[in-house]
């Protein structure tokens, strides 16, 4: 059984209850494979949680109210023109005008379905329609296509656009588990511009055979290469540098670093621990 990722925002847990730290978070429009249910583990039944399992082999319990598990509606979801919101946030409103009413308000990465064969009186804005089937407006240039395949096979356009999406995130703050505007960590901006490029990646730090990456020389490496470190993980720029979300006190969030040192934005520490680099090339 499938489901559809109803909130903004649906927190994932290693375990079924929200006194667990975050593991990952589902954002809006995602589709994600329904495994099994289960019991709150302080709540007991009051409150079910289900286990799921994401596209890319990520597997959290949330609860099951974040989710629509109309099965029918998943179908018609995943067969319409789905859309990726590609602006830091970006609100949907009951009509197509900055005064309509706000029905949602989404986050880089949300999906919604475009329903282009609706003409508006405004320029500018496009119909689209929500996970309930309920339907709003936001700004056409908000949106970019929801690739399922990497969005083109120009190797230097595939990895210009990666370094394009990470400085996107530029100053969002490090939140473990996250991978929205709201707060990210190391592995949800880079398995984020990937994603948005239309290509899985493994979600945690550590390098894992089996996905689109794989291992090179790291004296090899180019802009949109991702660089592992102990628990960490980046993505390399070009110029030496690297752009990264660290909770470093100081940093505390999205950065760039260099791994030159005669760069004010060297880290040591991180230059000592680099372990491996890979590529999808």
């Amino acid at each position: 059984m499938k489901a559809i990722a109803g909130k903004a925002i649906v927190p994932l847990r290693e375990r079924p209850t929200s006194g667990t730290a975050l593991d990952d978070e589902l954002l809006y429009g995602m589709v994600v494979e329904v495994l099994e249910e289960a019991a709150d583990e302080e709540e007991g039944e009051a409150v079910p949680w289900v286990s799921v399992r994401t596209p890319y082999r990520y597997t959290g319990y949330c609860k099951k109210e974040d989710l629509i598990l109309d099965q029918a509606r998943v179908a018609a979801w995943e067969a319409g023109e789905l859309c990726v919101v590609m602006q830091g946030f970006a609100d949907v409103l009951d009509e197509p005008r900055v005064q309509g009413v706000c029905l949602e308000s989404l986050a880089r990465g949300g999906r919604l379905l475009a329903h282009r064969e609706e003409a508006t009186e405004e320029a500018g804005w496009v119909c689209v329609e929500l996970a309930d089937g309920g339907r709003g407006y936001t700004k056409e240039q908000f949106l970019g296509p929801c690739y399922s395949v990497p969005f083109t096979a120009d190797e230097d356009a595939f990895r210009k656009r990666l370094v394009e999406m990470a400085k996107g995130y530029l100053g969002a703050q490090y939140r473990w588990g996250g991978k929205s505007t709201l707060g990210i960590d190391c592995s949800g901006l880079t398995s984020m511009c990937y994603m948005l490029c239309g290509v899985y990646i493994y979600r945690n730090a550590g390098y894992v055979d089996g996905f689109a990456v794989h291992e090179i020389p790291a004296a090899e490496k180019k802009p949109g290469d991702l660089l592992y470190f102990p628990g960490h993980i980046a993505m390399y720029i070009g110029d030496d540098r690297y752009i990264h979300s660290t909770g470093r006190n100081g940093d505390d969030g999205v950065v760039i670093n260099s791994l030159n040192p005669a760069h004010e934005d060297f880290r040591e520490d991180l230059l000592n621990m680099l372990e491996r680099a890979a590529s999808m090339f």
